[in-house]
């Protein structure tokens, strides 16, 4: 029996940040993640109509051109251009039709013309149309103006693709438009990554597992890991549920155990700062290799990266706003990569404020906010404990490391969820 496959893993120490660093700004931390992550997924092949979302592992070529044969862009009428010329014409009809799915059987005289639909290839004989409505019939004859131009109202063979050309490139996460141009280039099958394996996994004694279960005063429903759950789907990755653990270590240790077995990334919530209750990251940094960054934003200035026999570990904040702003800024781009599709940019614009704010310098700031009549709001509170935030705002607004001074009008960047995949 042959050894299992196993998939690449990431270096125990690629997290490690050089001697030195205190606050990282958030553009270096990008710049880190980049540059020490790859993929990590294998190859698999799967239907073509099934591959929404799916990330290309291999360049797809066309298997024909489209379209096949050159045919007819509209209704008309068909025949040779070199046996028409200037004034009236009037060309005798052949017997029958050529339509799409239905090709003219036999060649078209020159000097004849046959009734053509759009979407038919050329009979032989036919290299040039006129437009049904630009035509009269009778006796047995179509009569239009000329001269019409050679090729008018056709489409050439393979002026959309060729036979061979690049359809699309390795890296594409593929869409709903994508497959339809797989589909007609012959294209019934597609080598694609494996699906990215995140678990999620959130720890904390405060924490109540599943929403609506009895939970006392001091206590609080999981909030972390449905979203992170649904990002992960939203991401077209696998997502894993690792369920939630209370602050035993043995606990955390046994169920990162079974996420490294079963997953190629864990995030995590909560645990991963330095207090007597952060077990993440006291395990993370005995069992496997713990970098701590400390990201120079807000919120969300922790961030725990590390590996697990063999599995990356993100090591989100336990508070839900700023695992958001974590997982879209930093999870996001990186599980990118690591899926094969390569590190992907968020996507913003400049719209002006509706709000007024005094910025300090040293921290990228990221406000939950929603577009009004083309301006940016925010969010009324900027406490990272207000949840409703998250549901309130269809955005971020994105303020930058340096001091800055925002009044009603003034120009600022927005990043809409849908920018995320959200």
């Amino acid at each position: 029996m042959s050894a299992p496959l196993i998939p690449p893993r990431l270096r125990d120490d690629c997290f490690a940040m050089p001697q030195g660093v205190a606050w990282v700004p958030v553009d270096e931390a990008l710049r880190r993640l980049r540059a020490v992550l790859r993929p990590v997924t294998g190859v698999e092949t799967v239907p073509s109509h099934a591959a929404r979302g799916r990330i290309l592992a291999s360049d797809a070529l066309a298997q024909r051109s489209n379209p096949p044969r050159a045919n007819a862009a509209v209704d008309g009428y068909g025949f040779a251009q070199a046996a028409t010329g200037a004034g009236i014409q009037r060309l005798p009809l052949v017997s029958g039709r050529a339509a799409a799915g239905q090709p003219f059987q036999g060649a078209v005289p020159p000097g004849h013309a046959v009734r053509i639909l759009t979407g038919a290839m050329l009979p032989e004989g036919v290299d040039t149309v006129v437009l049904l409505e630009d035509c009269a019939l009778g006796e047995g004859l179509v009569a239009f103006d000329g001269p019409i131009k050679p090729r008018a109202n056709t489409r050439k063979a393979g002026e959309d693709v060729v036979q061979g050309a690049l359809a699309l490139p390795a890296g594409q996460r593929l869409r709903a438009p994508d497959l339809a141009l797989l589909s007609a280039l012959g294209l019934g099958e597609v080598q694609v990554q494996r699906k990215l394996r995140v678990g999620v996994l959130s720890t904390g004694d405060e924490i109540i597992a599943e929403a609506g279960a009895p939970a006392l005063p001091h206590q609080i429903w999981d909030a972390n890991r449905p979203m992170l759950l649904a990002l992960a789907e939203a991401w077209d990755c696998a997502p894993v549920d690792l369920g939630h653990v209370r602050d035993d270590r043995t606990a955390i240790a046994a169920r990162l155990d079974a996420g490294a077995r079963d997953c190629d990334v864990i995030l995590t919530s909560g645990g991963a700062s330095a207090g007597d209750e952060d077990h993440v990251s006291a395990l993370l940094k005995a069992r496997g290799t713990l970098s701590s960054w400390r990201i120079a934003l807000k919120p969300g200035r922790p961030l725990a990266l590390a590996t697990w026999d063999g599995a990356a570990v993100f090591g989100l904040p336990g508070n839900p706003v700023a695992a958001l702003v974590c997982a879209l800024i930093f999870a996001r781009p990186a599980l990118s990569l690591m899926a094969g599709a390569g590190w992907q940019e968020p996507q913003g614009f400049t719209v002006p404020a509706a709000f007024s704010k005094r910025k300090k310098p040293g921290r990228r700031e990221y406000l939950r906010a929603r577009l009004v009549d083309g301006a940016a709001q925010v969010f009324a509170s900027e406490g990272s404990g207000r949840i409703s935030g998250l549901s309130w705002a269809d955005g971020l607004v994105e303020l930058p490391d340096e001091a800055i001074d925002v009044a009603p009008g003034s120009l600022v960047r927005f990043l809409p969820y849908a920018g995320f995949g959200i």
